[in-house]
């Protein structure tokens, strides 16, 4: 553990200190431990006089020393400002956090990094596509951050992990909670292979408003944000704003019209974000793109054409439609998608209809 971990924390674990106060704080005491020891009046003088209040109580001493004992375990991590380790892109944002608590292995906080996002509530297609372009992105040099959420997010991390780059697991509670509690085994896969990263305090809960801070952090380590599928109302197109404010590329992937998940992806398209087909697409904007060897991780096989998916095509629709244009009767058509569903060559909607999956 740091030398200095009490004196970060003491600075840093006060409620109603903000981290711009903290900031200027620094700036003007020059270390953690002259912030938190320095008088009252100097302190408002700086950062005003509910700052110099809530440092003169100090924080929580239980927090304080849970969290000393934390970061005595193996792979725990505190990062502060000034850091060697501390994540440098962070640093070209407007207000990065001053510390942050990690666990696993943070050398991965400076690799170049491209972040993939999405809904919680994602169709198989969509998990299977944010896995495979997070696998074919780690496999090409760039590590994927996102937010362990279920859905999207989790795909991207399973797809990281697939690859050399690995992931960054960024989260909106403390790093002794796991949330969702279904991400548990992926949390912990996280921690062994890759890295998660937290700006809350242990035992912080999944506090809603803890959310859009975490997602400035996800789009703040990447040169770029993914949004593979989004409603309009969506916590992806908050992070993907945020990565318009930080200067960073923003990427969707188009979907059906029929479809919710894919409203979010098409405004941002509208609104100039850059659509993309397969991970080129991206690396192309980012000024790296390099062929992938024929048969590497990440590359993608045609699969033989099959007569009703042809019939189905790209859009969802009905048994009614392809009984249609397939000529074929409704039994044998029915069967004929269950065997495709079994084989992962399709799914089916809420409705009655079906839409063709890409095959990895």
């Amino acid at each position: 553990m740091r030398n200095d971990a009490a004196d970060w924390l003491r600075l840093c674990l006060v409620p109603g200190v903000s981290g711009t106060a903290q900031r200027a704080l620094l700036k003007a005491f020059g270390t953690p431990a002259c912030a938190a020891d320095a008088r009252s009046p100097a302190v408002a003088a700086v950062a005003g006089h509910e700052a110099a209040e809530a440092l003169a109580g100090g924080p929580a001493a239980g927090l304080l020393a849970a969290t000393l004992a934390w970061l005595e375990e193996p792979g725990h991590h505190l990062l502060a400002l000034g850091d060697e380790a501390y994540p440098r892109a962070l640093l070209q944002t407007s207000d990065p956090p001053t510390i942050v608590y990690a666990m696993g292995d943070v050398s991965l906080l400076n690799r170049q990094a491209i972040a993939i996002v999405g809904s919680r509530n994602a169709s198989r297609q969509g998990v299977q596509d944010a896995r495979d372009f997070a696998r074919e992105l780690s496999c090409r040099g760039f590590t994927v951050a996102s937010g362990l959420a279920l859905g999207i997010d989790a795909a991207a991390h399973r797809g990281g992990l697939a690859g050399p780059s690995s992931t960054i697991g960024v989260v909106g509670t403390g790093l002794d909670r796991v949330y969702p509690a279904a991400n548990r085994d992926l949390a912990r896969e996280i921690t062994a292979r890759g890295v998660l990263l937290s700006e809350f305090a242990l035992g912080t809960a999944p506090v809603a408003s803890n959310f859009p801070r975490r997602n400035r952090i996800i789009s703040g380590l990447a040169r770029g944000v993914l949004v593979v599928e989004a409603a309009l109302l969506s916590g992806s197109l908050t992070t993907a704003r945020m990565a318009l404010e930080q200067g960073r590329e923003v990427f969707a992937i188009p979907g059906s019209i029929h479809s919710p998940l894919s409203k979010g992806c098409h405004w941002l398209l509208k609104q100039g974000a850059k659509l993309v087909e397969c991970a080129d697409d991206i690396l192309a904007e980012l000024g790296q793109a390099t062929p992938l060897p024929a048969g590497a991780p990440g590359s993608r096989a045609e699969c033989p054409g099959d007569p009703v998916l042809e019939a189905l095509g790209h859009a969802p629709a009905s048994i009614d439609a392809l009984v249609l244009r397939t000529g074929q009767a409704a039994p044998e058509l029915a069967a004929q998608l269950t065997r495709l569903e079994l084989d992962g060559r399709l799914e089916r909607l809420p409705g009655g209809l079906f839409r063709q999956l890409a095959v990895p």
